[in-house]
């Protein structure tokens, strides 16, 4: 059975209801042989990392940049996983109050160093979620969930 892990930091309403519909759309009944496994961003480690194969990310933008738990989420699985996981699928979403260029600008520097390879277009969302981001949100989670189908 393929594993998506899903790494998540949700420290608002907004973000709470982005990560809901991420999973809901990761655990849809059509996805079948896909077990998908939660972590908040500061209680991830290497070894769900590694045992995962593929990954869904979740932040808020926090001062022009991703949240500080994802950042220390991926300062300590970067050289754990660097090897073990180039290629492996992902997909992310971001909430921000006006702006998210920088924290999805530093999840793709990351991820490209990491040699992930994204699924799915990254969910951006400003301000209040609106019923078209939690549909997104869902289709990202059953994007990438699909993807390991087989």
């Amino acid at each position: 059975m393929a594993t998506l892990l899903i790494v998540h930091h949700t420290p608002s309403p907004n973000c709470q209801a982005l990560f809901e519909a991420v999973v809901a759309g990761a655990t849809a009944p059509e996805i079948e042989g896909v077990r998908v496994v939660r972590r908040a961003a500061l209680s991830a480690t290497a070894a769900d990392v590694l045992a995962a194969d593929a990954y869904l990310l979740g932040t808020p933008a926090n001062l022009g940049y991703m949240s500080g738990a994802l950042k220390h989420f991926f300062d300590q699985v970067y050289y754990p996983c660097l090897d073990e996981t180039r290629g492996r699928p992902f997909g992310f979403w971001v909430h921000g109050g006006n702006d998210v260029t920088g924290a999805v600008r530093g999840i793709e520097s990351i991820t490209t160093g990491l040699g992930w390879r994204r699924a799915a277009e990254p969910v951006t969302v400003t301000g209040e979620p609106a019923k078209a981001d939690t549909e997104a949100c869902w289709e990202l989670g059953a994007t990438v969930a699909a993807g390991l189908m087989g």
